[in-house]
């Protein structure tokens, strides 16, 4: 439809034509280098998985202990002599784990758990570097989303944090009080190991739609079921945390047999008067127990979230909750068997990375239920 004309202008004259509003326009000059930046988080996400599986395997090797000593820059190079590696040796027969589990041990040995322990801490400097280079270049390079700043830095702050967190558990060890490092503490270490790799793939998500696909997602947006998946995830954080005190006192391997815990419903002294709320912390049999009962309640609270997942008119989202549920229940079956031998490192450390699958799959459910995917009317 023509606009209006003046009474002066003439018949035959042209009117300009406005130009038509163009698309795109909340993306113009603020989406920075997004691919980028998600192709480095991505390289980040999978240092910390390997990171996860490396320091379950030095906990499982029982080679937390072997490096006595906490240093930042002459830490990076392992002894690289004779005289070097003896003097490392008698550092750790000075502490308790030699005299009361590795009375004996040959420097041959001791070097094992060293290659174990050294090469934690190496590929946390890996990850702290990897981190600090990227970040700096798309700062420098002005390349960072707007708004991403604030949260790209925070993970680099989170990592330091776990490196000062991962002395703080090794030093318990190192006392003379316990023969291994505290399983609170070892808890922790495991706890933010988490935090930081929900932070990633959060973010890895969030950047692998544009600006605007995100904005006119959350328009359809699924209240109830964002909030069941946040308690979802919440949940599996704590048994989380309970299984990594499980490994911190071994109580994987103190009962062995399911459904049952040696013949009775409630192991033998599931509560010991003498350590009073250290049960909390160090008694295997209560341990075990709290870890199995929170496992079939969090089975439980699965199934229900994974019903009402499965109403969603999205696809997509269905699919995501289906996923979670599948590994979650994948976890359960590798968690009895995980009881059933003995929790052997082979067997502990699938245990283990399943619980970072089941983290990681319960977080995209999340993701759908708040940015749920674009589809057709027929779905």
């Amino acid at each position: 439809m023509s606009g209006k004309r003046s009474i002066f202008e003439e018949v035959g004259e042209e009117t300009p034509r406005r130009e038509a509003p163009k698309g795109g326009m909340i993306d113009k000059g603020r989406r920075g280098a997004r691919g980028a930046v998600r192709a480095w988080l991505l390289v980040l996400f999978a240092l910390v998985v390997v990171m996860i599986a490396v320091g379950g395997l030095t906990r499982l090797t029982d080679s937390g202990l072997s490096i006595t000593e906490w240093n930042v820059v002459k830490g990076a190079l392992p002894p690289t002599d004779q005289a070097a590696w003896e003097a490392e040796f008698e550092k750790y027969q000075a502490i308790p784990e030699y005299h009361l589990q590795n009375k004996g041990m040959s420097l041959e040995e001791f070097k094992t758990i060293y290659w174990w322990e050294w090469g934690h801490r190496q590929l946390g400097r890996v990850i702290g570097l990897v981190w600090a280079l990227g970040f700096l270049g798309f700062l420098l390079t002005r390349t960072i989303p707007p708004g991403w700043t604030g949260r790209l830095l925070g993970l680099g702050v989170l990592g330091g944090a776990q490196g000062a967190i991962g002395w703080w558990m090794v030093s318990s060890g190192l006392t003379g009080q316990m023969l291994d490092v505290a399983s609170y503490r070892l808890a922790v270490h495991l706890g933010l190991a988490f935090v930081i790799l929900g932070l990633i793939a959060w973010y890895v998500f969030c950047l692998g739609r544009e600006e605007r696909e995100l904005m006119q997602a959350r328009r359809g947006r699924e209240p109830k079921l964002f909030s069941l998946s946040t308690g979802w995830m919440h949940f599996a954080f704590l048994q989380i945390l309970i299984g990594a005190l499980v490994a911190g006192i071994d109580a994987g391997r103190t009962f062995t047999d399911w459904p049952l815990m040696a013949g009775g419903f409630l192991p033998v002294d599931f509560w010991m008067p003498e350590l009073g709320w250290r049960n909390l912390f160090e008694n295997p049999g209560f341990v075990q127990f709290t870890h199995r009962m929170a496992g079939y309640l969090l089975l439980a609270f699965s199934v229900m979230v994974w019903l009402k997942g499965r109403r969603s008119a999205n696809t997509a989202t269905r699919a995501a909750f289906t996923g979670a549920f599948i590994a979650l229940c994948a976890q359960v079956v590798m968690g009895i068997a995980t009881v059933l031998y003995a929790a052997p490192w082979q067997v502990a450390i699938v245990h283990q990375l399943l619980a970072v699958a089941v983290w990681v799959l319960i977080i995209r459910a999340r993701f759908h239920s708040q940015y749920p995917l674009a589809q057709s009317v027929r779905g």
